[in-house]
């Protein structure tokens, strides 16, 4: 089912940048969560985000140093104890889950547009 249009103001308020996975491991006692702790050039340091991703990734530890794209602009979410700041952005599912990524390196926190 298709999501009803919005206008180009709604949409310019989603922010979406890129983030070096830093540390990636399964959340304890959960079978879908992953913690992840992400780059985005800020000076406050990495954020932890929590995604339920774990269905598409063999060992956690592959997405470390891997850039990825992120929602960095929600607010912070309590998800099994843990705070999340931010949202993995990624298609599909099953067989045609994909990361959105980057075709080269850019600086942690480039912002897509």
């Amino acid at each position: 089912m298709d999501k009803p249009r919005i206008s180009i103001d709604e949409f310019a308020k989603i922010e979406v940048k890129i983030g070096t996975v830093k540390t990636a491991e399964r959340v304890p006692e959960t079978e879908r969560l992953l913690r992840l702790t992400v780059d985005f050039g800020e000076e406050a340091g990495p954020r932890q985000i929590v995604s339920g991703i774990q269905a598409y990734v063999s060992e956690p530890e592959d997405l470390v140093e891997r850039q990825l794209a992120f929602v960095t602009n929600l607010e912070p979410r309590t998800i099994k104890g843990l705070e999340s700041n931010g949202m993995l952005f990624a298609v599909g599912d099953g067989d045609t889950f994909a990361f959105v990524t980057t075709d080269r390196l850019v600086p942690p926190g480039t912002s897509a547009h």
